[in-house]
């Protein structure tokens, strides 16, 4: 029953990905042992993949570019693919977009935002997650969410401003220990030239104006210099591309930007929580 279900859920990237690595075997007339080997793999492993019981593995197409590639880059172009068929539903969409970002202006309210994550806290939130997943679906998801991590030092630059909620960082998530190691992650990227990292406190609402209760908000500008605005909830989301909602969306992330602390008080924040010794 397990292996008919992992059949019906592999996507049409990682089916390709498959057959056309059965073909080149084939072609190589290597046995499934004998590819296994030098991929580092089992025969089994090769099996699996082949028959769809389980989905090709991002380091999978890393060997079977090496070993079957033959210098093509074949499999090194659907890995993208593959890692989009893994990401939730919700965010297939958007995932495109974010990679070629030319500007970023995130805020989160809730949890740390994924491109700031920390594997481990990162598989934390997953794991804990509703509906709970399966051990190999919560490892795809760490190692998607993770793979976003490309565009800090992508080239050319995307500058990315993100301010975080005061909560965010009080949040435990996992443990104790954990939360230090993230803290300190986040300090590290506010340090990033690219970077711009402010946190909203949790006195901002005593003046009567506090900007950010509307929730998370990302608003992205492409290549081509426009803006649009990716908004998720409850394992939903929308991507607006009206000019004049994105234009008030901007303005508010503005006012959200305006009342947080500024870049290097915000990492003395975190740095004191983390436990940093400056």
């Amino acid at each position: 029953m397990a292996r008919a279900e992992n059949k019906e859920t592999v996507g049409p990237a990682a089916r390709m990905a498959a057959a056309v690595a059965k073909k080149m075997r084939l072609k190589k007339g290597l046995t499934q042992d004998q590819l296994g080997a030098q991929m580092g793999f089992t025969g089994a492993a090769i099996s699996a993949m082949e028959r769809l019981i389980h989905p090709v593995s991002d380091e999978m197409l890393v060997q079977l570019e090496r070993v079957l590639g033959g210098g093509t880059g074949i499999f090194e172009e659907m890995r993208e693919l593959v890692r989009l068929e893994k990401l939730p539903e919700q965010f297939r969409g958007y995932a495109p977009i974010e990679q070629k970002a030319v500007a970023l202006c995130l805020y989160a309210n809730h949890v740390v935002h994924g491109l700031f994550q920390t594997e481990a806290y990162a598989r934390a939130l997953i794991a804990g997650s509703y509906p709970e997943p399966t051990l190999e679906r919560a490892e795809e998801l760490v190692v998607a969410r993770m793979a976003r991590k490309a565009l800090f030092d992508r080239k050319p630059v995307c500058e990315i401003e993100l301010v975080l909620d005061e909560s965010v960082l009080r949040r435990v998530i996992g443990d104790e220990e954990l939360m230090r190691e993230q803290l300190a992650y986040l300090a590290e990227c506010a340090r990033r030239r690219n970077v711009n990292l402010q946190i909203l406190t949790l006195d901002a609402g005593l003046g009567g104006e506090y900007s950010g209760d509307r929730g998370d908000l990302t608003v992205i500008e492409t290549p081509a210099h426009d803006r649009v605005t990716y908004l998720e909830i409850q394992s939903e989301s929308l991507l607006i591309t009206d000019r004049t909602k994105v234009s008030t969306h901007m303005q508010r992330y503005a006012k959200i930007r305006a009342q947080a602390l500024d870049p290097r008080r915000s990492l003395g924040l975190i740095e004191e929580l983390a436990g940093v010794q400056r």
